[in-house]
């Protein structure tokens, strides 16, 4: 009687554990996104198979408009209500306030073995040089591109490229231009970002060791010179950089009017949709340094994070290595056309069902990325330089400002703003703990 009332009892302990287990809701993480393209619809995907290994777990996307993103988690994070991850690209606006997943994840080495440390490092505190906070989702890079069908038509050969300069590219460019009667050569587009990437192979650099600026070098004044070179022998478009909108110089490479376009990876979908059998094109690695120079892209793209804020580290740990892994990212990758930032899928390569030897091409130039480039791109006065050359670029560029003015305005900006945030940094006051 004894050992069946005991088995009795132990039947509705059991019963009872799996009554609360089932009421037990589940886990809920808040995902802030935003979207270029299709990139939502790739990682709802992913997520679904997440959400299907552990079911325990929902993750809810809280997708917002970019222009929004980074002033609404600055808010949530002031507030501390930060989400429990976000997909972001000004990484240093929030250092200090993500959260360590080297405590939490199955297998942290992953992140140190399989992404570029300067991406790592670029979301650590000052005095970091350990932590690991996020991933690239995915990477851009800038580069050239060209009008294949002007180069057959101008019966010119195209180079491979591994040993082509910049103006070498130029002179060819002119070439294929006034055999074709196209009116224009070469465009860059009206960014500091872009001149960045162009101006470094003329021996530019910009970030000094301590992480102060220099703007007046050698080879800012070369890639200056030539571009307003460019405008002197109307080869390029006199009014890509009377605007600052980008479509223009997109433009006139769609429309066939320019040979060579300095753009970058982000507009591949773009100029697949819109020049369709229109010509041919094609991009070409970024081209070989004059000398003291450095054959590089200048990257771009955006980085999960997640927040010291959350309630449920274990758990946001357990997506990120999810998210982050190979097959993972292969996936998202193929399927949005984007470039990852995984080093082993850059060495092996992706099978893009679409644009697959541009992509590949562009895959090939990251590991070649210099350290001059990363820092420009993971600075935190990076969005001081970038609109600072843009807007001093275009005056040198009209006439109402001469280069040696324009480098002093810009240096003027850095160091002001340099200077504003540091000042501001000391009188804010350290938490205590």
């Amino acid at each position: 009687m004894k050992i069946r009332l005991f088995f009795v009892f132990a039947v509705l302990i059991v019963a009872f554990g799996l009554i609360q287990a089932q009421d037990t809701p589940p886990v809920e993480l808040r995902f802030t996104w935003y979207n270029d393209g299709n990139e939502g619809e790739a990682l709802e995907k992913l997520l679904t198979q997440f959400e299907e290994a552990n079911p325990g777990i929902d993750v809810i996307v809280d997708t917002v408009a970019y222009g929004d993103l980074h002033t609404t988690l600055q808010t949530q994070v002031e507030a501390g209500d930060p989400p429990d991850l976000a997909r972001i690209t000004d990484v240093a606006r929030f250092a200090g306030s993500y959260l360590d997943l080297s405590e939490y994840s199955a297998n942290a080495e992953a992140y140190t073995e399989n992404f570029p440390a300067q991406v790592l490092a670029s979301l650590r505190a000052e005095g970091d040089e350990t932590g690991i906070y996020g991933f690239p989702t995915q990477f851009t890079i800038t580069a050239p591109f060209i009008n294949v069908t002007l180069f057959e038509q101008a019966g010119i050969e195209i180079p491979d490229g591994s040993e082509t300069t910049w103006p070498e590219w130029i002179a060819l460019a002119t070439e294929v231009a006034q055999a074709t009667e196209t009116p224009y050569a070469v465009a860059i587009e009206p960014r500091g970002h872009r001149f960045w990437g162009f101006s470094i192979p003329f021996g530019a650099t910009y970030v000094n060791e301590d992480g102060s600026f220099t703007v007046d070098t050698e080879g800012f004044r070369a890639a200056a010179g030539e571009i307003q070179r460019w405008h002197e022998e109307g080869i390029t478009p006199p009014e890509i950089w009377a605007t600052t909108d980008l479509q223009v110089a997109r433009d006139a490479f769609i429309n066939g009017q320019v040979v060579l376009l300095y753009s970058g990876s982000f507009v591949l979908q773009q100029f697949d949709a819109a020049i369709g059998d229109t010509f041919d094109w094609r991009v070409i690695p970024n081209p070989q340094p004059e000398e003291g120079g450095v054959r590089t892209g200048i990257p771009g793209g955006a980085v999960a994070v997640a927040f010291a804020g959350t309630e449920h580290p274990e758990e946001v740990a357990m997506l990120m290595d999810f998210l982050s892994s190979a097959d993972a990212l292969r996936q998202f990758s193929a399927e949005t056309l984007f470039i990852p930032g995984h080093l082993g899928l850059i060495e092996e390569g992706i099978e893009y069902p679409n644009q697959n030897d541009n992509l590949n091409t562009l895959l090939a130039e990251i590991p070649l990325i210099s350290d001059q480039a990363y820092a420009l791109q993971y600075s935190p006065y990076t969005f001081v330089l970038n609109p600072a050359i843009t807007s001093r670029m275009s005056q040198v560029i009209a006439g109402e400002l001469t280069l040696d003015d324009a480098l002093i305005a810009i240096q003027e900006e850095m160091d002001t703003k340099i200077a504003e945030a540091q000042a501001a940094a000391m009188a804010t006051p350290t938490p205590t703990p």
